[in-house]
């Protein structure tokens, strides 16, 4: 499998080299050539598998050449060993039609877990074969943060720098990324929102000076290996649901537009899915985006629901280059246009081309009123993301017998304020997570200037 860019000038790199790279070097983001296909009997085929072997199965006509099948299992075992629950991604059932599919049994809570438990093991595998180091750049709303440094910390040839915006994160998430003490872990608090922090990552890649001297990597959902980890849910949901032979719905809580994304991918690769909802916040780009249009960015607006509190959604530019031809050079001019302006018009072909997809915008009363019908009618405590997800799949209007399933994003205890606000109770962190609130915190905060964050990360990188 060989992976092109969006924008259509980079190089074209095999799995291995995709991982390392993270952004593509023309600013846009890397895509496979060509989606595999997984007939109907081989998808049947894969019913009752373990979770790493089902990983390993889907995971593989992407991985091609650069892991043997019995390499990637193994790498799959050890990502997935470390989760709370034996399926990994457990689904629970809410009323007859709705069910949740929980992705936090992981060692941070979040389905972040997932994907970056698996592509810690895969920069530490790929890095040692040619003996390089890799510099790690991230920006976190919340979540990535905290189980990217999980995946990382003290791994050899490996080190990160985290942005997160200060003030803007909820306690459990902050904790959870800044009493990580180990030496390859470094955590800077920026002034500013994750639309400031994540533009600032953008511009390290493309900045000469610092790539130069360093190999600079992503654990963001702009690096393929992640988003490809997270197909493997959307397939094993479905198949417990009934698939191939039934179509299952999904309705995401989305902000950097990743996690839905991966759901596209499972569809265009055979999964039958009825249809894809993005659940967005009050900082609704991809609403009006998808239900108008209009892909105008405004300003972020602070809300219970961090981890969607996102302007410019960078897996966007994945989907309108896939439904809209395919056509490298016209994405790229398409995407300078809004970096320059903040604002693009979807063209005819991006909109028809994306029809799988429907959205829904909830506020803080529909967010609340889902947290307390999830509590009062099927005894499940959610967490404000999910509950915005579970908002959005309640408005549906599908077939009978068509389940949606909601991803639920975080474990409730990240989020404990808002919950208890909405429903009355205080989730509890689980044992595993020990005396978070006990540790010693390390960060820097550092003004929203580019050219600080640029100057701390070239003094403290290795």
């Amino acid at each position: 499998m060989r992976y092109i860019s969006t924008r259509g000038t980079a190089p074209t790199l095999d799995f291995a080299e995709v991982t390392l790279a993270g952004l593509a070097s023309d600013g846009g983001l890397y895509v496979p050539e060509h989606w595999p296909q997984f007939s109907s009997a081989e998808i049947a085929a894969m019913r009752g598998l373990p979770y790493a072997e089902l990983a390993a199965r889907v995971m593989q006509p992407f991985v091609g050449e650069s892991l043997t099948p019995d390499r990637l299992r193994e790498l799959c075992e050890q990502a997935y060993g470390r989760f709370a629950h034996c399926a990994v991604t457990p689904l629970k059932q809410l009323d007859e039609s709705q069910w949740l599919l929980e992705l936090f049994h992981g060692p941070t809570l979040a389905f972040k877990d997932v994907a970056l438990q698996l592509l810690g093991l895969l920069f530490e595998e790929f890095l040692a074969r040619d003996e390089s180091r890799l510099t790690i750049v991230g920006a976190t709303s919340g979540d990535t943060g905290s189980a990217a440094i999980d995946a990382v910390a003290g791994r050899d040839n490996v080190e990160i720098f985290m942005l997160h915006p200060s003030g803007r994160v909820s306690d459990v998430q902050r904790r959870q990324m800044t009493t990580v003490l180990a030496p390859n872990v470094h955590n800077i608090a920026i002034d500013g929102s994750f639309d400031d922090a994540q533009a600032m990552v953008k511009r390290i890649f493309a900045d000469a000076e610092v790539t130069g001297r360093h190999r600079i990597g992503a654990v963001n959902s702009i690096n393929w290996a992640r988003l490809m980890a997270q197909i493997v849910y959307y397939f094993a949901a479905a198949l417990q649901l009934g698939a191939p032979d039934r179509k299952v719905a999904f309705s995401v809580p989305t902000g950097n537009f990743g996690d839905v994304f991966a759901g596209h991918v499972a569809a265009r690769m055979g999964l039958p899915i009825e249809r894809l909802v993005v659940a967005t916040n009050v900082n609704d780009i991809l609403h009006r985006a998808l239900s108008e249009g209009d892909y105008s960015a405004g300003e972020v607006t602070p809300t219970a629901a961090p981890s969607m509190d996102i302007q410019v959604s960078s897996n966007f530019e994945r989907l309108l280059f896939d439904v809209g031809g395919r056509d490298g050079m016209a994405m790229g001019e398409q995407m300078r246009g809004f970096e320059g302006s903040r604002a693009m018009l979807l063209t005819e072909a991006q909109r028809a081309g994306a029809g799988l997809f429907t959205s829904v915008r909830a506020d803080a009363d529909d967010m609340a009123r889902a947290m307390r019908w999830a509590c009062e009618e099927a005894g499940e405590v959610i967490d404000p993301h999910t509950a915005i997800g579970l908002h959005a799949a309640r408005q549906q209007d599908l077939a009978p017998g068509v389940p949606v399933v909601t991803l639920a994003t975080a474990h409730p205890a990240k989020f404990r304020d808002a919950v208890e606000r909405a429903t009355g109770m205080r989730p509890y962190l689980p044992t595993r997570v020990g005396d978070l609130f006990a540790r010693e915190e390390r960060l820097v905060e550092l003004p929203g200037d580019y050219d600080a964050v640029k100057a701390h990360i070239l003094e403290h990188a290795a």
